[in-house]
Order: structure tokens, then sequence, then C-alpha cells
């Protein structure tokens, strides 16, 4: 694979960066302190067609693909990544769901009202006693005399449930079968029996809300069913492949975020009386920074464009986010190393950096079930 931006890629990263920094910048440090979720913000990301990218027109998207969608992630996150990580999880998990598993009538209902913002979506897969173990999973829907399904259980761990307007959740609906036996339903905001719980009081990225919703005999009609029955963990995994791509564009714009706050540093710094930039140690800091920070994103790229052509990218999207996590964790390391006593004072944006930008070795699969991805997959051929 040979790349090279287009000169539709580079308008539209020019786009994205220069709405981040007139319109989020300003507001990043009032934000994470009051834990203020951004909803304003994320109305006119809707109207500029930044909330559906990956939908095709007839829906309400932008038809536009996975490296242009990276590109939007990366550019809001280089800013804030509370910002980008409420666009990830309304794109890629609760829309892309929506729009890969539903039918027609499901598309043409959610979709267009989701690509432009006017609702907004949340995925619930995790709950307190299943995380990577599916088989753990506890929420249960039953069908009624009525043909309808009753749905009881909590999720938590959902990012931007306090906000949502629909929610795509996972459900048991056959004990007996494990992590088979697992449907999806998507269940609009106001639903009776349906409600958010508990918000989190994060360490980072504590613009996003992530909380508990909760079900307690929430009656779903029957065309509530996202997908086929009992396939709702199965296809929630091929979510997730184009999920790990947008965690992997993530983490590297914060990454590119606390790369770019580190360099400009060290050129203005002075010890010894002369710049920082000037002395070896940093400037070795300052490449190892660059070059993962390259290989990072060559590596994203690489599983945006095989989704783009349709094809599968298990290993690729795991690979991506595996290695941009812990990269990302690694450049904002060095960010804070670089500044000094400077990198532990909030005035300074390489300290939110460093804390936001753990949640990416966590958040869509842990680097631990990462490397098992990996693993299966490179046995397995």
């Amino acid at each position: 694979m040979n790349f090279e931006y287009t000169q539709e890629q580079l308008a539209l990263r020019k786009a994205v960066r220069e709405f981040a920094e007139a319109e989020i910048a300003p507001h990043v440090l009032e934000w994470d302190e009051a834990q203020t979720f951004p909803g304003e913000i994320v109305r006119k990301l809707g109207q500029l067609g930044y909330m559906g990218s990956i939908f095709p027109e007839e829906l309400g998207g932008a038809g536009l693909g996975y490296i242009e969608y990276s590109i939007i992630i990366e550019e809001l996150s280089r800013v804030d990544g509370s910002v980008g990580i409420i666009v990830a999880a309304h794109t890629s998990l609760c829309s892309n769901h929506i729009f890969k598993m539903g039918n027609d009538e499901q598309r043409r209902c959610y979709i267009p009202r989701l690509a432009s913002g006017e609702w907004l979506g949340c995925w619930s897969l995790t709950e307190p006693e299943a995380g990577s173990d599916a088989a753990g999973t506890r929420t249960s829907a039953a069908r009624d005399e009525a043909g309808c399904w009753v749905l009881n259980g909590a999720k938590t761990f959902t990012t931007n449930a306090q906000y949502a307007d629909v929610c795509v959740a996972m459900a048991v609906t056959d004990r007996a079968a494990a992590q088979h036996g697992i449907s999806a339903f998507v269940i609009p905001k106001g639903t009776p029996g349906f409600r958010p719980g508990k918000k989190e009081n994060k360490l980072g990225l504590r613009a996003s809300a992530t909380g508990e919703v909760i079900f307690e005999n929430c009656r779903l009609p029957a065309g509530q069913l996202l997908g086929k029955l009992n396939e709702g963990f199965v296809d929630s995994l091929k979510v997730l492949d184009g999920g790990r791509v947008s965690i992997a564009a993530l983490a590297i714009g914060m990454a590119q975020g606390a790369y770019d706050a580190a360099l400009r540093y060290a050129k203005l710094r002075r010890q010894f009386s002369r710049p920082i930039s000037e002395f070896q140690a940093i400037q070795h800091k300052l490449v190892d920074m660059a070059v993962e920070l390259d290989a990072a994103r060559l590596l994203n790229y690489r599983a945006a464009w095989m989704l783009d052509q349709g094809r599968r990218v298990t290993r690729e999207s795991s690979m991506a986010k595996l290695f941009a996590s812990e990269a990302a964790v690694r450049i904002a390391n060095e960010a804070v190393q670089i500044h000094g006593g400077y990198g532990f004072i909030k005035d300074y944006p390489v300290e939110k950096f460093y804390r936001d930008v753990k949640l990416c070795t966590i958040g869509e699969g842990t680097s631990e079930i990462q490397r098992l991805v990996i693993a299966r997959q490179l046995l397995n051929n």
C-alpha cells in the first residue's frame, strides 16, 4: 500500500483543524474541570457532516471513507480527546451497528437523524460482570405474550449514556448458548423502563459522559431487534473492527497534540542559555515520539483503507489499536517529561493529554485482549 493524501483529504484535515482550534480549544480546560458535555459543539459537528461521515449520502451521511473518518477523529482529538470519543462512539459503534446490521426500515428511521447530529447515539455492551468476557452478560431480553421484548439489567462504561437519543444494547436471549445467545436491540430515548444511571467521575476525557444505562421491564416492539436473533455479540465483534480504527485515530490525535506541544515548548524553553531542543537528550525524545506517531498513523490507515475496500480487518484494526494506544501513552509521557515541572501543571495541555490517552489502551478491548485477538488471527492463518 502506497499512501499519499488526496487534495480532498488535505482540505478536510485543514477544515477540521481550523474548526477545532477556533470552536473547541478555547473551552478545553473549562470543560475538563467542570465535566461539561459540549452539546453545542456536537450539534455543529453534525451540521458540518462529521457525525455521519462514513454513511452514504442517501441516508444523510457525508459519503466519506474510513481514512477521512480517521482524519476527523484525529484532528478533533488533537485539541480535545473528549470531543473525539463522543464522535467515535456515536459513529463507529451506535450508528454503524444500525447501518451494518439493521434492516432498511431501521436504517431509514435512525441513520439520517444520527448522521445529521440531530440525535446522539450510544452503544452498550459492557456490564459490571461482563467486560472482555461476554459470557458473563446478565442483561436479559425475553418475549412476552404479545411478542414484545422485555429487557432487564444494566450496562456500564457507556460513552454518551446521559445524553444519547438512541442506544444500541446487547442482551441475553438464549442463556444456554453463552455468547451465541446474545441479541442486539435499538432503544430510543424515552422508552418506558429505559434510563441512564450513574455518570462516572473519570481520570480523563472528562467532558465526555460515561455511565450506566438501566433497563427495568423495558418493553420493546419486536421490530427493535437489531440484526438476527442471537447474533448480537457476533455482530458486535464486526462493529468493533471499525471501532478500533476510531480508537486508534483517537490515540493518534491526542499523541499528535502532545507531540506538537512538546516540540513547541522545547523550542521556546531555555536552559543554560539555549533552547532545550538543542540538547541531544531532548532531540532523541522528540525523534522517538515522531517515529512512533508516524508508525501508528500508517498502521491505522492500512486498516482504514482495507475497510474502504470492504475487506475484513480484525487483525489489522487490532494491530493499529494496540500499537497506537500504547505508543500514544508513551508519547504523552515523554511530552510531560520534556515540559519538566510545567508538564504537571494544568495550564499546559500535556497534563490533560497524559490523563486522557490512557483510556485508549482500555476501551473497545484492552491491550491484553488485542494481543489475544491478533494471536488467534496469526495462528489460524
